[in-house]
């Protein structure tokens, strides 16, 4: 990763003061705030208060944990001293992923360790990106906004809301944003829970996928059958389930779903030719993190348009039948299936029911009975509104921090799902996305790891951002 040679005093004190920034992370990164697992539970509690008293530490005068139905969120507020100034509400989660299996990990998941690397020091542990990382360049990017301009208060008040539920599909937290809506209320939202394109790549994300999520059982005989007897005469429930899950995609890999492409919204010539402008390199992209043979999915788009921008159909668990040691002649009685459903911009979740029985109905075979669970709920998609001005101050604050024009700064979209549909619905303001992950962090996966020089970059780049939105025309 390339060294700057310019300064500026944002940057001047976020260089002097990285040693503070690597102290929080280490601290915070100890405590095991696995929110999925309940044994966990006093971890996620501690990982709250840690939070809290850090953002004490750095001088916000509002600092609360709000409980919720599940694990604690926290909020923390600092007004501005100026008269009319925006507010800005920075959304991040403090809970993390379980670290199965542990023995594939390098190094202790919650033992934060620094290791050298021809790009820079890189800090490996769990939620080092994912999203503590994220989150706490924001504790010395507010520092340095504030000494970089001698105010004794931001140029926009800066509001925090820090989950801790987000690694467990967030299903208190909706229920949260309507109930403190009036304290949340703010011009625009800037979620910090994302990532760039490359090191040396300044790039801001546009939009996130949403989710929904279906459970198949497919059930035949009465009971599990001997297949000498029986075979080749009645229906079988795992053919029957291969064959529909067979059928999820045609021949061009579209999704055959019955009106699920109704509400997408295609993807515009302009945002096409912004996602073509990233640098991609297939080849090492099929080497590195997806560790796959080939590229494959919908004709017609690329395979950054693949998984950011178009929806999408996976078969996540198939089961049935015997699977243990040796042979079990038998006809199952039952089988099973797991699938989930990637959203982009105007479908909606809640649409998926209605869509996977009607698509189960029309493949299943006489005799076979079909039982299709959708969780209610799922997660809505979410995007950035391009021509926003709140978003020409992002793009100026990021090539600022990695001294370019904010005409350099490329658009991404993230192929995953978070909440943020959520926090545009209910407070009604815009969207950025301000994160640092790389593609190579191994998120979700033994061995998460931040490049340290990304977390500095996110740290001036926050601090510039509060100065920038100040000048912003809200409409109110």
């Amino acid at each position: 990763m390339s060294t700057s040679v310019s300064s500026n005093p944002e940057r001047d004190f976020v260089t002097g003061h990285l040693d503070d920034l690597h102290a929080d992370l280490d601290a915070w990164l100890r405590i095991p705030s696995i929110s999925a697992d309940p044994a966990h539970a006093p971890d996620v509690e501690a990982s709250a208060q840690w939070l809290a008293g850090a953002l004490r530490g750095v001088g916000f005068p509002v600092v609360e944990v709000w409980p919720t139905a599940g694990a604690p969120a926290v909020y923390a507020e600092w007004p501005s001293a100026d008269a009319g100034a925006p507010v800005a509400l920075v959304y991040g989660h403090h809970d993390v992923q379980p670290v199965t299996p542990e023995d594939a990990w390098t190094h202790p998941p919650f033992e934060p360790t620094v290791v050298q690397t021809d790009l820079g020091p890189e800090l490996h542990a769990r939620g080092a990106i994912d999203d503590k990382g994220n989150v706490a360049f924001h504790l010395l990017g507010m520092r340095a906004h504030l000494a970089a301009t001698g105010r004794d208060t931001p140029a926009v008040t800066v509001k925090l809301l820090v989950e801790g539920e987000e690694e467990s599909g967030s299903p208190h937290f909706r229920a949260l944003l309507e109930e403190r809506r009036d304290r949340l209320a703010c011009d625009v939202v800037v979620v910090s829970d994302t990532g760039m394109a490359a090191p040396d790549v300044p790039s801001a994300v546009t939009a996130m996928r949403g989710l929904a999520d279906a459970e198949i059982t497919l059930r035949g005989p009465g009971v599990d059958l001997h297949s000498g007897s029986f075979g080749g005469a009645v229906p079988n429930p795992l053919h029957a389930m291969a064959s529909l899950l067979a059928a999820l995609h045609d021949e061009t890999g579209r999704v055959t779903l019955p009106g699920f492409y109704d509400k997408v919204r295609p993807l515009t010539d302009r945002e096409r030719e912004l996602m073509g402008r990233v640098p991609f390199d297939e080849a090492a992209w099929l080497a590195g993190p997806a560790a796959s043979r080939t590229a494959a999915g919908e004709a017609g788009f690329s395979t950054l348009e693949r998984i950011g921008a178009r929806p999408t159909a996976e078969v996540n668990g198939m089961w049935g039948g015997y699977t243990g040691p040796g042979h079990k002649t038998i006809v199952p009685a039952e089988a099973h299936a797991k699938v989930t459903f990637r959203l982009v911009a105007d479908q909606v979740p809640a649409d998926l029911a209605d869509q996977v029985r009607a698509w189960v109905a029309a493949h299943v075979p006489d005799g076979i009975e079909a039982e299709v669970h959708v969780p209610p709920g799922g997660v809505s998609p979410c995007a950035s509104d391009l021509d926003h001005p709140a978003m020409a101050a992002l793009l100026t604050s990021i090539g600022q921090a990695f001294d370019r024009d904010a005409e350099d700064v490329l658009f991404t979209r993230e192929g995953g799902s978070g909440p943020e549909a959520d926090l545009v619905d209910v407070l009604g303001a815009p969207l950025l996305f301000l994160g640092v992950g790389l593609p190579t962090d191994r998120i979700h996966a033994p061995n998460e790891r931040v490049l340290l020089p990304m977390l500095h970059r996110g740290a001036e780049a926050a601090a510039h951002l509060w100065r920038e939105l100040a000048a912003v025309p809200f409409a109110r």
